[in-house]
């Protein structure tokens, strides 16, 4: 370095996007770390890392005034200092507090310092949802405790609120994000790929602004404008890799098209069901992919228990009897083995000639080294494992046939790199997200569509109920009647631990609250995104396996394991959550032949939320996409994140399909006019696209 001096630690030096945050003045090493295990080691990275929600601080309320069930701030004197008493394996300190006109209790859990900082004649602002017991009685349980000067300041702003990891506070996300913003109008960041021209006839803001806008916003207008820019380009540079790997794929010739064999047909006359008409029609369709002109390329859509596996199944089963290889990807551990026990029992039963081979990270020693040989031989005429199936070193003899199930969890480049694997391969990807078709021919404009709404005959309707908190007890009661007769069930929460989101239930204090609440007989596991991948197959393994009667978890369980064995799920909170997100953790039971339930518990004791309405009459997940759009309406940021179907940090395919249509017209015109980006007006665009597509793990769809 000539002339210039490396910027130490807190100086002015300029900021970058790849700037390292322990560089960050305010940063040390052990918070450093901390931004690391959460996936945030650069100022871009956490810049990207958007508030799930925002603190709306309204002027304080006479108790008189408050709704029961909903957040409130209200001035209160307490009325006499506190009491406490142990129950449960934890403290419970509680006062009486009053404005002048009603009183309530005031309950907090292992905090017994209160009653040495709250004392009779205190006035202070509580801020919390206000509850209601079946005698009348009003109360709140953990509000946060403001003095009456401190809240003035925050009174009329939005605070953003994080997610965040173990050891990891709201607060030092607040000051490392506003350290940033401080800094990124400086030389070194990255101008904005649109030029005004474009903002304004797109009205967008330009994106330095809405970065501080997102994290700090002065009004719910503004977030949403900030929402609307974040969302577009999400979209623009998802659909660029898309649109790319359409004019790399589109119509390629199939120089290896396979024969139609007789096993597909045999297999399905002597299954004891007969396939829906929805599920022949896309058979023919895959069939037809395979033995045509033409590369397959197609996206296999249906709604949760439509059918999808079967059609997969026959799919392998034509490749392997036309002396190819088959691979069928999935996200997790469990699933694999899942699928791998299911065509082993399918071979065995109706006799089918082909050798199935599961390969994920835990095969290890002579069983992955025997594998490895039986794929680079021939002998493995079907392969089901996880990204394991991606390795550089593993070698197929001759693939015919890529599945991915749950094809959202997986990205771009592991497709490609999968289907690199061998020479043109057909591709037939699997999603049990209900998109509208307009959406669908944008999202996978790559992909041709086939699409199952029908539910295979047999299963019976899950039955549905929607209950506020007075039904808590009968829910406990209802799962512990099914455990007792053999079956499972799982609970949902939407947070991990206490603090991430409040007012919320959390898994890490639920689960053992709820082991006090049922018969000491009845096994609870629990189960989040934060622990380690082993841990969490482990468990997902014990639940399958009926070592575990209850899991309590967070919507990991979204897409994975399958246990027609639960018959069960209560969703705590269930007004937090998407209807899109809702059905699909419903999906997860009414997967067996016995009678199945699905209890969404919403905070309170109010009026029935009129959108839950639609989740206790329909089970049709297209029709529940379109209401869930119609109810929430564009540009809703506020709460938890309502739609994660395609891995997106900030948009939503739903309430953001204006915003979606006008990303897509841009990336079809961008590489219309200039297909590889080089064009010296495109230099941002193709500098992002490549350091996007650089990441290992990129789980976004397309």
């Amino acid at each position: 370095m000539t002339g210039e001096k490396k910027s130490k630690k807190g100086t002015a030096g300029a900021i970058a996007p790849d700037t390292p945050l322990a560089e960050l003045k305010g940063v040390g090493a052990r918070t450093a770390e901390l931004f690391a295990s959460g996936g945030w080691n650069t100022a871009g990275e956490l810049l990207r890392h958007y508030p799930r929600s925002y603190d709306f601080f309204e002027d304080p309320k006479p108790l008189s005034e408050c709704v029961t069930g909903q957040l409130c701030a209200v001035k209160l004197t307490i009325r006499q200092g506190g009491s406490s008493f142990h129950a449960g394996g934890r403290s419970v300190c509680y006062f009486r507090a009053g404005d002048g006109e009603e009183e309530i209790r005031l309950s907090y859990f292992n905090q017994p310092y209160l009653r040495r900082t709250l004392s009779a004649g205190m006035i202070r602002i509580f801020r919390g949802i206000l509850k209601q017991s079946r005698n009348g009685n009003r109360y709140m349980e953990q509000p946060q405790i403001y003095r009456p000067e401190d809240y003035v300041a925050l009174s009329g702003s939005m605070q953003p609120r994080y997610g965040l990891v173990q050891g990891l506070k709201n607060g030092q996300i607040m000051r490392a994000v506003s350290r940033i913003l401080e800094r990124i109008g400086e030389e070194g960041w990255e101008a904005d790929y649109l030029s005004e021209e474009e903002r304004t006839r797109l009205a967008l803001m330009e994106e330095t602004e809405a970065l501080r806008a997102i994290h700090f916003p002065v009004a719910a207008a503004e977030a949403a404008a900030a929402h609307r820019r974040l969302a577009f380009d999400e979209f623009f540079f998802f659909l660029l890799a898309v649109y790319g790997a359409r004019g790399q794929r589109e119509e390629l010739a199939n120089r290896r098209p396979m024969l139609e064999t007789a096993e597909p047909e045999r297999l399905i006359e002597r299954l004891p069901y007969a396939l829906t008409a929805g599920q022949r029609q896309a058979w023919r369709e895959i069939r037809d992919d395979l033995c045509g002109g033409h590369v397959m390329n197609r996206l296999l859509q249906g709604d949760v228990g439509s059918g999808k596996t079967i059609l997969a199944f026959l799919a392998l089963l034509l490749t392997a009897s036309n002396g190819r290889q088959g691979a069928l990807m999935v996200p997790t551990e469990v699933l694999a083995r899942q699928h791998m026990r299911g065509m082993e029992a399918m071979a065995e039963a109706y006799g089918i000639p082909f050798h199935p081979v599961l390969l994920t990270g835990s095969v290890k020693g002579t069983a992955r080294r025997r594998a490895y040989e039986d794929i680079a031989s021939g002998a493995a005429g079907v392969i089901v494992g996880t990204h394991a199936l991606i390795q550089e070193k593993l070698v197929y003899r001759d693939l015919g046939l890529v599945v991915t199930d749950e094809q959202h969890r997986f990205g771009v480049r592991q497709r490609e790199n999968l289907a690199g694997k061998g020479e043109e391969v057909p591709i037939l990807v699997m999603s049990a997200t209900p998109i509208p078709r307009t959406l669908a021919l944008i999202l996978y404009g790559d992909l041709r569509v086939s699409v199952l709404r029908e539910k295979p005959d047999g299963r019976l309707p899950v039955k549905n109920s929607v209950v506020d908190e007075r039904w808590r007890g009968k829910a406990y009661r209802f799962i512990a009647a099914q455990v007792r007769e053999g079956r499972q069930a799982y609970v949902i929460c939407p947070a991990i631990e206490a603090g991430e989101l409040d007012h919320v239930a959390n898994v890490e204090d639920y689960a053992p609250a709820l082991r006090e609440a049922l018969p000491e007989e009845i096994s609870v596991g629990s189960l989040h995104g934060k622990m380690k991948p082993l841990e969490k197959e482990r468990i997902m393994e014990d639940f399958a396996e009926q070592r575990i009667d209850v899991l309590v978890s967070t919507t990991v369980v979204e897409v994975g394991v399958n246990v027609p064995n639960a018959t069960v799920m209560l969703v705590e909170n269930a007004e937090r959550f998407g209807l899109s997100q809702l059905h699909q953790l419903r999906g997860r039971v009414g997967r067996g032949a016995e009678q199945s339930y699905c209890i969404f518990l919403y905070s309170g004791t109010g009026e029935k939320p009129k959108r839950l309405e639609i989740l206790e009459h329909s089970t049709d997940g297209f029709y529940i996409a379109e209401e869930d759009l119609r109810l929430r309406g564009p540009g809703d940021v506020f709460g938890i994140r309502q739609s994660g179907e395609l891995g997106f940090e900030s948009a939503d395919i739903y309430a953001d399909q204006d915003v979606l249509r006008q990303a897509a017209e841009l990336a079809e015109a961008v590489l219309g006019a200039d297909p590889e980006l080089k064009e010296e007006k495109n230099t941002g665009i193709r500098r992002r696209l490549l350091r996007d597509r650089a990441k290992s793990i990129d789980f976004r769809s397309i």
